[in-house]
């Protein structure tokens, strides 16, 4: 094919074209058809197809989801009614503030019954949660070793929650003995009208970070 075939050909009567002509441009009519089919009809279409077929994955997802906690929702009721007895057996080792001076007396007379000398007893200040409070005392035993150990246990032992921290022992100088210095806490629950008060508290607190 030249250019001067090119020149001879009468774009007007298509009839008369030469065969090789003929087929090209039908070709490149089919793919302007198809270019444009795909560009304002197809490629839309497609997109839209694309994103039914995420949600129809998500969907599926979700329901596969469900219907897993179904099948186990009896296990789960289950699970929910122990842990809700675990809970109610830790709150009633929770003693209401009415009851917290006995249980301090309890980790004096844990201590002395032990035969350990006390040089510091000294509660903190309470601090608040959500459904109960958290005394910290500040402590300071003398004793030998299993004296003091004895004393842990016993603490651990108490029928109420009683924790320890910030543990340190201190050899006596001259003695066999050694100085314990630790932070017991102890909890109680909070009554009706302490949570209400807490959280009152929380709400004003909160007005006064807004302004």
């Amino acid at each position: 094919m030249a250019l001067s075939d090119l020149q001879e050909v009468d774009f007007n009567d298509i009839g008369s074209w030469p065969l090789w002509l003929k087929i090209t441009s039908t070709g490149l009519v089919c793919i302007a058809i198809l270019a444009a089919g795909y560009w304002f009809i197809i490629k839309d279409q497609y997109a839209d197809l694309q994103k039914l077929q995420r949600q129809e994955a998500q969907l599926k997802d979700a329901y596969l989801k469900k219907k897993a906690l179904a099948i186990n929702l009896a296990a789960y009721r289950q699970q929910m009614k122990e842990i809700e007895d675990t809970f109610g057996v830790m709150l009633k080792q929770l003693p209401d503030k009415t009851e917290v001076p006995e249980l301090l007396i309890d980790i004096t007379q844990a201590g002395l019954g032990r035969g350990l000398q006390f040089q510091t007893f000294k509660p903190q200040r309470t601090r608040q949660e959500d459904f109960y409070g958290e005394m910290p005392i500040s402590l300071a035993v003398s004793g030998s070793y299993h004296q003091l150990g004895e004393f842990v246990s016993d603490l651990a032992s108490l029928p109420r929650i009683v924790t320890i921290g910030d543990l340190d022992l201190t050899p006596i100088k001259g003695t066999d003995k050694l100085m314990m210095s630790a932070t017991t806490k102890t909890y109680h629950y909070l009554d009706e009208d302490q949570i209400q008060r807490r959280k009152q508290a929380s709400i004003k607190n909160k007005k006064r970070r807004r302004r």
